[in-house]
């Protein structure tokens, strides 16, 4: 039987050196079927019809210079071996190279046969064993978490026995109690409450790590979300008397992101700097915005607390890390927190850090991206290359009638925003993303390219339809109301995308202020 041919992609823009790779393939044991090309374009278009055996690597090309080289080749064909010829021996580059994923660097007027024959050889049989490791881990990672999330699931059966029963003898509904057995009592709910906290932590973590957490992005109020994480935590942080002060940008535009997800975040990283401040201390949370990062928000968590040994920091966000030097020793969790809200940020397409010097305090920060409203209204707003000549803000609250409402109250507001959805016309008005309030109640806003007069056809249909779902009837009240949106003066010399951001801030001034006050409503069920 012939031996099979191995598939070689030569990205070479050099004709001499082209034709040098070739007779070196030629003089060598393996037999080799190759692919010439002169461009990177032209080398990922070939990728992408057919992946090869190796790739020949080119770092200058007409269209790609240095090191973007070859990681736009790693991008495009992570699983195919990566063999650097360059002109240069140049050893920065080349560990550089070989860090990022490439399996080797040849310098092209060291090559003999023999040595890149050996190279390919070596590098293939390396790219397979990657891939070997990476699947092994991939596999030993999904049996550790589902027994993590099985052990968890069945822990959480008898706590819950133990905390209801250990609730019913404290609360002296068995009988009367000793103040001995009292503080027993309250030593068991504690220690119950600190088992049933981590086996939270596991079971999230284990969902975390396998891709499994989902987020339900909403228009947040960052300064909302901060204040009522900052409640939260206000009492576990007066206990220990250490301070708790905010610092929010009022500028801050909303903020794109699940709520639930972003809150538990900032009560983890405000929990960890009550947690490593002595009595007399303070943490701050602040948020502000960036010039030179526009499409984010930055939320700082800042302590006045023991700070993080630089050995330390590089661990802070691994699983089940715990810091030795901890001031608190009494290792009321897994050291899964940071782990967590790490992995919650990058869901979010953030990043978070912490800065932090022994004995300085530590500042934990993260990113959330900003919602972009005037790209989302652009469509809607412009017609025939002008601004649309009326603009309307309708609002639409889904409020319970009780503070323990009957069914699944999330599951109502998906609902309603679904059927709003197909109450609208696509091309004249948009629904936008739900936005959060402080209360139980669910708020969806529709801008309509429309006058006050003909948004209320529009608002007896979202009426009539909403009016009709079960999951309203049984738990809420449906409330709408309407406000024109004040429009750019044409005279002012604004240009097309001006105007279009002059409504998205008005749009998001008049949401802000419908939100932290009970609207004028014009029309209610």
């Amino acid at each position: 039987m012939s031996e099979q041919a191995t598939h070689v992609l030569l990205v070479e823009d050099n004709p001499g050196d082209a034709d040098l790779v070739r007779l070196r393939l030629v003089d060598g044991k393996a037999k080799a079927d190759v692919n010439c090309v002169n461009r990177l374009s032209d080398a990922l278009a070939s990728l992408r019809e057919k992946s090869p055996s190796i790739i020949l690597l080119d770092l200058n090309l007409p269209d790609s210079q240095g090191a973007d080289t070859f990681r736009k080749v790693l991008e495009h064909a992570p699983d195919v071996p990566v063999v650097i010829l360059s002109g240069q021996d140049d050893e920065e580059l080349a560990m550089k190279a070989l860090h990022q994923g490439v399996q080797d660097y040849l310098v092209k007027g060291a090559i003999s046969s023999s040595g890149l024959d050996r190279a390919m050889r070596y590098a293939v049989e390396r790219q397979a064993l990657l891939r070997s490791l990476e699947m092994s881990r991939k596999q030993q990672l999904e049996f550790k978490n589902q027994f993590l999330s099985h052990v968890s699931h069945e822990l959480r059966t008898p706590l819950t026995c133990i905390h209801q029963y250990a609730s019913l003898l404290f609360d002296g509904l068995a009988g009367a109690i000793s103040p001995e057995q009292h503080d027993y009592l309250e030593t068991i709910l504690k220690s119950v409450n600190q088992l049933g906290a981590m086996v939270r932590d596991l079971l999230e973590a284990s969902r975390a790590e396998s891709g499994k957490v989902r987020i339900e992005p909403h228009c947040v109020s960052m300064g909302d979300l901060i204040r009522l994480a900052v409640s939260m935590t206000r009492s576990v942080a007066d206990e220990k008397q250490v301070g708790l002060e905010i610092g929010v940008d009022t500028r801050i535009p909303f903020v794109y992101g699940d709520p639930d997800r972003i809150l538990e975040v900032l009560i983890n990283l405000i929990d960890n700097g009550i947690k490593f401040t002595r009595a007399g201390g303070a943490v701050t949370v602040q948020a502000c915005l960036v010039p030179t990062d526009p499409a984010f928000v930055y939320i700082s968590v800042i302590d006045t607390g023991c700070g993080i040994d630089p050995g330390a920091k590089a661990l802070i966000f691994e699983r089940m890390y715990q810091d030795p030097n901890s001031i608190d020793n009494s290792r009321k969790g897994l050291g899964l927190g940071l782990f967590i809200a790490k992995e919650l940020v990058t869901l979010h397409r953030g990043k978070i850090w912490v800065a932090s010097e022994p004995g300085q305090g530590s500042t934990f920060s993260f990113t959330l991206p900003l919602y972009s409203l005037a790209q989302l209204l652009s469509p809607v707003l412009v017609k025939d290359g002008a601004l649309r000549d009326a603009v309307t803000l309708v609002r639409v609250s889904l409020n319970p009638r009780s503070k323990s409402t009957r069914g699944n109250w999330k599951e109502a507001g998906r609902h309603c925003l679904e059927l709003l959805q197909r109450c609208v016309y696509l091309d004249k008005d948009v629904v936008l993303p739900p936005m959060t309030t402080p209360g139980p109640e669910q708020t969806f806003f529709v801008v309509a390219s429309t006058d006050l007069t003909r948004a209320e056809i529009m608002m007896t249909r979202i009426r009539d339809q909403l009016g009709k779902l079960p999951e309203v009837n049984m738990i809420g009240d449906l409330e709408i109301s309407a406000s024109e949106v004040a429009l750019p003066d044409r005279a002012a010399g604004l240009n097309l995308e001006q105007q279009v951001q002059g409504v998205a801030d008005r749009v998001t001034e008049m949401a802000r202020a419908a939100l932290s006050e009970k609207p004028n409503v014009t029309e209610s069920k």
